[in-house]
């Protein structure tokens, strides 16, 4: 499966900033092509995005370095360099950038052709990507946001995702019809009351409400109305993206919206505190990327079987993923592909987070695109669950709807994580 050319395109995510498409076409013919996404919301220890920073052209935002760099660089070499498998041609583009957050050639432009080559790949193999990728045929538990907030909203609210999660579901298909029915309630309840807005960049609502305690209410209130239980049919998750609210150097988190601030210890408290009141299953980056004694003291205080997510903290780095384990700060791993910067090293962070006996998490990025690529890896690793946002855009649902997909094509081999992903 050797590669024959290499070419790259700038087109655009979903907020419309531009992203880079790379293909790749085998000896044989095969073709495959891989759109990054990118994050508002990003972690200090990512991979590198390069962008151009040139004021006159897409605000700064443009890439064509990282086009160039895949063009002069990257593609040429892996053609001459006659790479036959996904690690071996990950690691030679590792190995030319030679840098370690991939700041050299871009991790942009490097996952572009490590997604474009695992495409590729499979249409040689005549194999779906999911199966390219792994043997895994469990599909997904669905993780859907209902309000955003934080940077995804222009921080109407500090807490970046309010999201369900459909306890009750048997099945894939019933967890999207869950999502959709307290979606659609959200919707309603927020019209009734005046507070319905609009959207925020992952497709959750965002509303004109005016503290976290309003906002719980509001989902609790709407879950009910859809005809289900809280807690026991639909249960909540969070995001707090904590990172964005915490300064380093007085070591305080502060919430904007309320105008209160706390050191580590108290805000760990609050945060247990919400996860009790409203029966939250499971909470992504409590704590910020620096504060492991925040991450130790919100572990101690936390409610017992609650799921607790590092995004920020570990931003899909084997190196980072394996300080947390050793230091017991989470029990789940956030698991973006454009944090690190090829396939491989992805695979490789799943693989780590499986055999400390915690949880990965595949998660999209506020800025995604139509490429379905997480579908696939979330069903290849058997990760178990799938967070890509809302149950609107369709950025968001061209996700969903891969995962449908891949359910049709296993047939009878499918199974479906459900709540038993949380341990539950």
């Amino acid at each position: 499966m050797t590669i024959q050319s290499v070419s790259a395109h700038q087109v655009y995510d979903s907020r419309g900033n531009p992203t880079v498409e790379a293909q790749v076409t085998l000896a044989d013919g095969s073709v495959g092509r891989g759109i990054v996404p990118s994050g508002a919301s990003k972690g200090r220890y990512e991979a590198l995005e390069l962008r151009d920073g040139d004021p006159l052209r897409f605000r700064g935002k443009s890439m064509f370095t990282a086009i160039r760099n895949i063009e002069t660089i990257l593609g040429p070499e892996l053609v001459r360099s006659a790479a036959s498998d996904q690690a071996s041609l990950d690691r030679r583009m590792i190995d030319l950038d030679g840098t370690p957050q991939k700041s050299r050639l871009g991790a942009n432009a490097i996952l572009a052709l490590s997604m474009a080559y695992a495409y590729a790949a499979a249409q040689s193999s005549r194999l779906p990507l999911h199966a390219y990728l792994g043997e895994g045929v469990l599909l997904p538990f669905p993780e859907i946001q209902i309000i955003g907030g934080g940077a995804h909203a222009n921080r109407r609210i500090d807490v970046q995702d309010f999201m369900i999660m459909a306890m009750g579901a048997q099945t894939f298909e019933a967890a999207l019809e869950i999502a959709y029915n307290v979606y659609q309630a959200t919707a309603d309840v927020l019209r009734d009351r005046g507070k319905l807005y609009g959207v925020a960049d992952e497709g959750g609502f965002w509303p004109e409400i005016d503290s976290h305690e309003e906002a719980f209410e509001l989902l609790l209130y709407a879950i009910r109305r859809a005809g289900y239980r809280p807690g026991a049919d639909v249960a909540l998750s969070l995001d707090i993206a904590a990172s964005d609210l915490y300064d380093g150097p007085t070591r305080r988190y502060t919430l904007r919206t309320e105008n209160r601030s706390f050191d580590s210890d108290a805000f760990a408290d609050i945060l247990a505190g919400w996860c009790r009141a409203y029966d939250v299953v499971s909470i992504e980056d409590p704590m910020a990327d620096d504060d492991w004694e925040g991450w130790q003291r919100f572990r101690s205080v936390a409610p017992a079987g609650l799921q607790i997510v590092g995004d920020d903290l570990f931003v899909t780095n084997v190196d980072r993923i394996r300080g947390g384990i050793e230091r017991e700060a989470a029990n789940a791993v956030l698991i973006k592909p454009n944090q690190i910067g090829t396939v491989t090293e992805t695979l490789d962070a799943i693989r780590l987070t499986q055999s400390a006996g915690w949880k990965p998490v595949v998660s999209a990025r506020s800025g995604e695109t139509e490429d379905a690529f997480i579908a696939h890896l979330a069903v290849a690793t058997e990760a178990g669950q799938l967070k890509v946002g809302s149950f609107s855009r369709s950025e968001r649902m061209a996700k969903w709807n891969e995962v449908l997909r891949i359910g049709r094509g296993l047939g009878s081999r499918a199974r479906f994580a459900g709540k038993g992903a949380l341990g539950r």
